[in-house]
């Protein structure tokens, strides 16, 4: 969800009003998602770093996660979305944990698509704070299957593909150990701009990828 502020910035508007273009987006990807029958998306909405933007800027952010929340749960729970929250959500504002809480338990039995908004998150952070858990839990030995139940959804399985927009081509802290072998794709346009067109770019671009997982062709187990 990458190029909210530049979508602003080039029709000279205040960085909030990208950002509430970028939600606009994320309603279209939810929408295309659920129509191509995708069991799983994920977006990344706000980092562990995010907290170092303008004050006016974060207040922003925290306003429309408190106004999304609160419109469209309900209707989410009607399309049978699951919605799940990963990151230390323990960390953000008591009324927005409040809310997180009874949108994930009023959609916790729904199984059409689960919805993944990374909140407050960052994956090396992810990584320290499963590493703290095994370490409290008195953990004698860690193998990757066993390492992964210390992650904050160990139940959601990795990420087949990850789209990046506005022309940023790195990973920027997201889901470093669930994008082990993801497939990448990168893409110039803008957050808000990203339409079911470009979803469907990527999902092609997707198709035709040849996924070895480290081994070689003709020899994967």
């Amino acid at each position: 969800m990458d190029g909210n502020g530049r979508w602003a910035e080039r029709r000279h508007l205040p960085r909030v009003l990208g950002h509430r273009e970028g939600a606009k987006a994320l309603e279209r990807a939810v929408r295309f998602g659920v129509q191509e029958g995708l069991p799983y998306l994920s977006f990344f909405a706000f980092s562990t770093e995010n907290w170092r933007r303008p004050a006016e800027e974060v207040e922003g952010l925290m306003k429309l996660f408190r106004q999304t929340l609160s419109d469209k749960t309900a209707e989410l729970a009607e399309q049978g979305i699951r919605l799940r929250f990963c990151g230390r959500i323990g960390d953000l504002p008591a009324d927005i944990r409040e809310n997180i809480e009874k949108a994930e338990k009023m959609t916790s039995s729904l199984d059409r698509m689960q919805l993944i908004i990374c909140m407050n998150y960052g994956g090396r952070q992810e990584i320290l704070d499963a590493a703290a858990k095994a370490f409290a839990n008195d953990v004698s030995y860690l193998d990757e299957r066993s390492f992964r139940e210390y992650l904050y959804l160990p139940d959601v399985p990795d990420p087949d593909l990850i789209i990046r927009t506005s022309g940023e081509m790195r990973l920027s802290n997201f889901f470093l150990w669930q994008a082990s072998y993801a497939e990448l794709y990168f893409t110039d346009v803008l957050w808000p701009d990203f339409d079911e067109k470009d979803f469907i770019d990527a999902l092609l671009a997707y198709s035709k990828r040849k996924r070895r997982y480290g081994a070689t062709e003709g020899f994967q187990k």
